[in-house]
């Protein structure tokens, strides 16, 4: 059985911060929703607006009191030199298994600094030695390639594909891998 957070944790490494997403990142969620590499490779739709936007920052509480999603901002600097990089999130749980889905986005501009990389580290190290998880997956697009190297590289191992797993907003079969990580092997981040 897993334990889950009442409310966001703010989570904090270096110069990145995963924090609770705020009526103020309303414009920043949607402005990185508009680019065609999310809706590609997510389950965002293609045609995100600006009310899309204010429900995935007003459903926070809702999402961590009902257990559906554990959703975070990704920021990258320090005091008011902070950006808003992306989001991050737990989604798709089983409770009574202790599995998670990682689910992420970045936006262009802080694609390929290692950013997400981290986050993705963060936030599993606090999913397997707070929450409890026994098992968290990550499921990635065959065709993102970006993102397979990203979670290779926080650690995830392949375990298989996924034929025809997602369909796109354009009516497209999508093949996707499935990743998962194990407390077991894990590889924590050093204190």
């Amino acid at each position: 059985m897993i334990w889950w957070p009442t409310e966001v944790p703010t989570l904090t490494r270096g110069l990145i911060t995963l924090r609770k997403p705020h009526l103020d990142d309303t414009q920043a969620v949607f402005d990185g929703c508009q680019d065609p590499l999310i809706p590609r490779f997510t389950a965002i739709s293609a045609d995100y607006s600006m009310a899309h936007a204010l429900d995935y920052v007003q459903r926070t509480d809702t999402s961590v009191r009902t257990q559906r999603e554990l959703p975070f901002v990704i920021e990258y600097g320090n005091g008011d030199d902070k950006v808003f990089a992306g989001t991050i999130s737990f989604h798709s749980l089983s409770v009574k298994n202790s599995v998670g889905e990682l689910g992420y986005w970045m936006t262009s501009s802080m694609r390929g600094k290692g950013i997400a990389t981290t986050a993705a580290r963060m936030l599993t190290d606090y999913g397997f030695t707070t929450i409890g998880f026994k098992r968290i997956e990550a499921i990635i697009d065959r065709d993102n390639v970006a993102s397979l190297k990203l979670v290779e590289s926080a650690g995830y191992q392949r375990e298989g594909l996924l034929r025809k797993k997602i369909t796109r907003d354009d009516g497209r079969q999508v093949d996707m891998y499935i990743y998962a990580a194990l407390p077991e092997e894990w590889e924590y981040l050093p204190d």
